[in-house]
């Protein structure tokens, strides 16, 4: 296990409220961010000089990358929700390496890092989280051969990804990666059909769309990035009894989440 490294800041309410313009919802409670809501605040900020070509710190940055070239990943996590996040009020977040693992997999070395954060407030823990992190040799990319347009369900939720989305998320997590608003670069240098529509993106969809039909308050909140999914695919959210997924407009999933009262 590595140091623990501390942000404190304090939490005004216009992150919150640019989210929920971004996601098109109403402001929610500043009183009680929703859970992931607090992926807009206590961010990284690096200076430019820290940034590698893709637009990720190699240096200063928890987790540190563990080989040049590597690619990063958002693979997945699990967020727990302890009590209520509150705007107007300062807050810490305690992060550190909780592990790292290297594997070999069918497209190279993997290097597998979970990273926990903790947001403190008032003096409690008011969300506990765990992030998994998966760093990969550049390879090349195969997908496979999408079938017809899904429409969605009555209770699905459709998301129109545009690149203008896109950017505006990255902007707000303060994330420079530039295979989410660099189309040249997601073309040219790491080989993707699109631009990729960010994890925590779909992560906070199916958030919200648990969210909207009374679920995930306090609890837990596990999810998975199961595929790659790119801006000309869309984004199709779904929930229903504890459980939500992203799919694209052809039917592939690309995201799973399951929720579990406290």
């Amino acid at each position: 296990m590595t140091d623990v490294v501390e942000r404190t800041e304090f939490l005004g309410p216009e992150p919150a409220r640019a989210l929920a313009a971004l996601l098109g919802v109403e402001t929610p409670d500043l009183d009680a961010l929703p859970p992931l809501w607090h992926w807009v605040y206590l961010l990284d900020r690096p200076s430019q000089a820290d940034l590698g070509p893709d637009g990720h710190p190699v240096r200063g940055a928890v987790p540190a990358p563990p080989a040049p070239g590597r690619r990063r990943m958002w693979a997945g996590g699990r967020v727990t929700t302890r009590g209520p996040l509150r705007c107007g009020e300062p807050a810490t977040r305690r992060s550190t390496v909780l592990s790292v693992r290297d594997k070999q997999g069918r497209s190279g070395a993997l290097t597998f890092v979970v990273v926990r954060h903790q947001v403190v407030q008032r003096g409690q823990t008011v969300v506990d989280e765990r992030q998994d992190i998966v760093y990969r040799r550049p390879t090349p990319l195969s997908l496979p051969a999408h079938g017809p347009v899904v429409p969605p369900a009555d209770d699905e939720w459709s998301v129109e990804v545009t690149p203008t989305l896109l950017f505006r998320f990255s902007a707000l997590t303060y994330n420079a990666h530039r295979i989410h608003y660099d189309r040249d670069y997601a073309r040219d240098v790491e080989g993707y059909p699109g631009l990729l529509t960010h994890g925590p993106l779909q992560a906070l969809a199916m958030a919200e769309a648990a969210r909207a039909q009374g679920g995930c308050g306090d609890g837990l909140f596990e999810y998975r990035l199961v595929a790659p999914l790119f801006d000309h695919q869309g984004m199709v959210v779904s929930a229903r009894n504890g459980t939500t997924a992203v799919r694209d407009v052809h039917g592939r999933q690309t995201a799973t989440g399951t929720l579990k009262s406290a």
